[in-house]
């Protein structure tokens, strides 16, 4: 890949942040090959929230993004506006006839995908964060709650501590931590348990508050909630898996003096105005998943029916500490983070899926 998009925590005990290049080791690596993509048609049917969300469907847009510097593939994209509009996208690009790959980015296309891949079996389809069991589809599933493991521990070391970093600091107070949600769902549930579990392992004592939003889509939302768990329940750090409702997450950050952790992308890039509040994002590899897709189909090498799996070994999960505040982090604590991945890697830490 040719563009450096992001900086990832790379190696044991590593001080900073190291810049790698497009696509991390593990899932993805192999790329490059002969095909060419010029006459290579991609339809993208985006998650609820839409563009711009700067997280989730941002991610998988540098995925096709790529796919067209690298080997100049056209792409159309949908965005719909409530889950019920995903049948009807789904199925505009399909009876068209003119897609070689039809991408569903998020687990609420599950039900109108289920319908819709048996109905074209000569459509390939994608399907992001679920499994279709269909000879036509490829599903990506991701290990969020190993991810959100990490930066739970990060999360419960820090809390315990006294830490300050930009204009923020930890409440000696009190340790707590919270988790806000977009949507309650198995999906996100994944990341609060695996984030909870993370806390748990890094300090027992540490208090773990949850709650959802309902939407992804409603930062005043995110907003409201975060300062809650700022303000009354003395949180200090706060992890939101909750697209574009999290920027509310950001925003009471900054507001109290305390610290967020954002999610899907390196948000201390893509919403750099709260870079200062930011220690760190627990990044899905998203934009991989859709680069290699459409990159099997260029090499006439697309396989339906298979379900890729992701975790921390794979890289299709990673830790990416904040641009502006990674690097106040202590040594220490990244060296714990970095011990506690390779203990999930090589099984030792079993880390839970549902809270």
């Amino acid at each position: 890949m040719a563009r450096d998009r992001r900086r990832f925590l790379s190696g044991a005990g590593a001080a900073g942040l190291a810049a790698l290049a497009g696509c991390v080791g593990g899932f993805g690596e192999e790329e490059g090959g002969d095909g060419d993509g010029d006459g290579v048609n991609v339809g993208m049917v985006y998650a609820t929230g839409g563009l711009g969300d700067n997280s989730f469907n941002d991610m998988a847009r540098e995925g096709v993004l790529q796919a067209e510097e690298e080997y100049d593939i056209s792409f159309s994209e949908s965005e719909p506006d409530t889950e019920g509009e995903f049948d009807g996208a789904q199925r505009d690009f399909a009876e068209s006839g003119e897609y070689d790959l039809i991408s569903c980015i998020g687990f609420a296309q599950l039900d109108a995908l289920s319908g819709n891949a048996p109905e074209y079996p000569d459509q390939n389809f994608i399907l992001i964060d679920d499994v279709l069991e269909e000879e036509n589809v490829r599903s990506y599933v991701f290990g969020e709650h190993e991810g959100s493991f990490q930066v739970g521990h990060l999360a419960g070391l820090l809390t315990t501590m006294e830490f300050e970093a930009g204009e923020s600091e930890t409440n000696t107070d009190a340790s707590t931590v919270g988790f806000v949600g977009g949507v309650e769902s198995p999906l996100i549930q994944k990341f609060e348990a695996g984030f909870a579990a993370g806390v748990e392992h890094a300090d027992g004592d540490a208090d773990v508050v949850t709650s959802y939003v309902g939407d992804f889509n409603d930062t005043a939302g995110g907003q409201e909630t975060a300062l809650s768990m700022y303000q009354d329940q003395e949180a200090d750090i706060v992890f939101h898996a909750a697209g574009a409702t999290g920027v509310g997450v950001f925003q009471a950050a900054e507001s109290e003096g305390r610290f967020a952790i954002g999610v899907d992308a390196d948000q201390s890039q893509t919403e750099e105005g709260f870079a200062d509040v930011i220690l760190a994002s627990m990044v899905k590899q998203v934009d991989t998943a859709v680069f290699t897709a459409i990159e099997s189909v260029v090499n006439d090498e697309f396989d339906g029916g298979e379900v890729e799996e992701l975790g921390l070994e794979d890289d299709g999960v990673q830790t990416v500490y904040g641009e502006s505040i990674g690097d106040e982090i202590p040594d220490d604590v990244k060296d714990q983070i970095e011990e506690s991945r390779q203990a999930i890697i090589d099984g030792e830490i079993d880390v839970p899926e549902e809270p």
